[in-house]
């Protein structure tokens, strides 16, 4: 018998980096995700395929039960051993999907591109939990680490608040008259997330309190901004904000200067996509800067 699951991709809209140590975090899951799917089989083993949004075979590989008991114990950063160790922290937490199986051929399709870093392993992490009925936050946890706002994501089908205390997740509105002038571009770079946040906490001051409680506020303005221009000001505080936490130039000085519009990052600063705020149709301008992939508010946003 055949079983699929689904989880939502995720865009970081505000509270990056401050959400690990308690800020509000907002998040919007996207019309991409990726699915699992489940098969019976045998030989006490797990024939996996991984296929991108374009049903291009990705990753493919045999894993035996044995080595999801055990773990991995290579030293190499591989996807293989990357994929087993999410199943054997899954195995710990409810060892009956290995247990009582005979074997397994599982597959997986992206909707989107993955280096867009739309969650390819947030998305991942929750089909597993939801198919060997565990947390899946404690599975990100005790496997990749991180915030878990791309969790939240993957399970919710509107725009969220999240925390990292206790996983709070808050289904909040946010639908603006001003959508149409939203979009997001991609930076044509994949962002390592692991590598943004170390460098974050060796940047972040000591304080620390009255950071989170600017960000909490800065955060309730970009959700509940009525007009553009209150939209506009407050995700430019946003980036204003962080800038000087991590003592980095915003990424519109770096690379936009000349835009007429506000831009800011998403997620780990420098890569991935960033959401530009424009009165103006903005695709023209990144098209002739080597940017291509521009998508809008309906296009992107669940």
């Amino acid at each position: 018998m055949k079983k699929t699951f689904y989880s939502n991709g995720k865009l970081f809209i505000a509270g990056e980096y401050l959400v690990l140590d308690g800020a509000d975090a907002f998040a919007l899951p996207t019309k991409f995700g990726q699915d699992l799917v489940i098969e019976s089989s045998d030989y006490k083993q797990i024939e996996w395929k991984s296929y991108d949004y374009d049903k291009h075979l990705w990753f493919e590989e045999t894993i035996l039960f044995d080595e999801v008991i055990k773990g991995s114990d290579s030293q190499t950063d591989s996807v293989k051993s990357t994929l087993v160790n999410i199943l054997h922290e899954a195995y710990i937490l409810n060892p009956k999907f290995i247990d009582d199986s005979e074997g397994y051929k599982v597959s997986t399709h992206l909707s989107f591109p993955r280096n867009w870093g739309l969650g390819t392993s947030s998305t991942l992490i929750n089909n597993i939990a939801q198919w060997t009925e565990i947390n899946a936050f404690t599975l990100l946890n005790n496997s990749f680490g991180g915030s878990g706002y791309d969790i939240a994501c993957a399970q919710n089908n509107t725009p969220v608040l999240y925390r990292i205390k206790d996983n709070f997740v808050e289904q909040v509105e946010f639908n603006p008259d001003f959508k149409e002038h939203i979009y997001f571009v991609y930076l044509n770079k994949k962002q390592n997330s692991k590598s943004a946040i170390y460098s974050y906490n060796n940047h972040k001051s000591n304080h620390l309190a009255s950071s989170v409680a600017e960000n909490n506020k800065i955060t309730n303005a970009i959700l509940n901004a009525k007009t553009l221009k209150e939209f506009a000001v407050a995700v430019q505080k946003h980036e204003i904000h962080l800038s000087n936490i991590l003592e980095m130039q915003t990424i519109k000085e770096a690379v936009f200067p000349d835009f007429n519009g506000v831009i800011k990052s998403l997620g780990a600063w420098g890569g991935d996509f960033i959401l530009v705020v424009s009165k103006e149709d903005p695709k023209e301008y990144f098209l002739e800067k080597g940017y291509e992939t521009i998508l809008t508010y309906e296009e992107m946003i669940l």
